[in-house]
């Protein structure tokens, strides 16, 4: 038997795989794919697969940027591998 904790994430992206592709949908993946500390810094939105992620300060850029090949592969998991090619990081 796995714990919960193991499980959720599977069932998570597979919700969200099935659900209709939408801004919430997006932006619930990010929140689940990179945490509530860098979500709570950090909009969101999608543009013709690139991920355009605004960010509140110069450190949560670097963050991003040197996290993005791990997020990248997580927000594929979650919403399926052709809805994200790229993250683009801006300061807003």
């Amino acid at each position: 038997m796995r714990p919960l904790q193991h499980a959720l994430p599977g069932a998570l992206a597979e919700i969200l795989r099935a659900a209709p592709l939408s801004d919430g949908k997006v932006t619930c993946a990010w929140m689940a794919a990179v945490g509530p500390a860098l979500g709570r810094a950090t909009a969101v939105k999608l543009e013709r697969r690139v991920l355009i992620v605004e960010t509140t300060s110069p450190q949560w850029s670097r963050e991003i940027m040197r996290s993005s090949r791990v997020i990248l592969g997580r927000l594929q998991r979650f919403l399926g591998s052709d809805a994200v090619e790229t993250i683009e990081v801006r300061r807003a």
